[in-house]
């Protein structure tokens, strides 16, 4: 038994290595069958692992998505809390615009059951509310959105910048204007 383990194992670490080439050359639409090929195993290996694409996902962006959620903690207890809202947004928005597949699988949160619940969406919301709040406190936020609002935002900026140039340097762009049109007044 600890034999199948260990080459479940590796079955699992083979499939997730090719998995993150595949986001990489094709986004978040990569072919699962594709995978299983180029990985060496079958279709229900893949399966077995991964019961969803957004699964799989979940899984390749995992680690980035983690290093954003503990950036958010971080900022959260920054004296200048417009700056620290401002730097975490910029982080999400590059990474998400600089890394083909993110931003798909960041919108993938539209399941109404929440047993299938965006991952990603969940660990940057949790970790992005407490600095949300307290901005709309400070009163350098219009009070309303939601972490899940700003994190949708920035995917969807990330897809239109998609075929840009540049486009992590256009998604900042248009995140300074997204930002000025949830700054409040005054």
């Amino acid at each position: 038994m600890p034999a199948q383990r260990a080459d479940a194992r590796r079955n699992y670490e083979r499939i997730l290595a090719v998995a993150e080439e595949e986001v990489a050359a094709h986004g978040a639409d990569a072919s699962l069958e594709q995978i299983a090929r180029t990985a060496g195993v079958g279709s229900a290996t893949v399966r077995r692992h991964f019961p969803t694409r957004g699964a799989l996902l979940e899984a390749v962006f995992r680690e980035r998505i983690e290093v954003l959620a503990a950036r958010a903690r971080e900022l959260a207890k920054e004296e200048d809390v417009r700056a620290a809202l401002l730097e975490w947004l910029g982080a999400l928005t590059v990474y998400s615009a600089s890394v083909q597949g993110l931003a798909t699988a960041l919108l993938r949160n539209g399941e109404l059951d929440p047993e299938h619940a965006n991952p990603c969406v969940n660990t940057l919301a949790e970790a992005g509310e407490p600095l949300l709040r307290r901005a709309e406190r400070a009163g350098v936020m219009a009070p309303g959105a939601t972490a899940v609002d700003l994190v949708t935002l920035i995917a969807g900026i990330a897809l239109a910048t998609q075929h840009h140039p540049d486009p992590a340097a256009e998604a900042d762009r248009l995140l300074g204007l997204a930002v000025a049109g949830i700054s409040p007044p005054g």
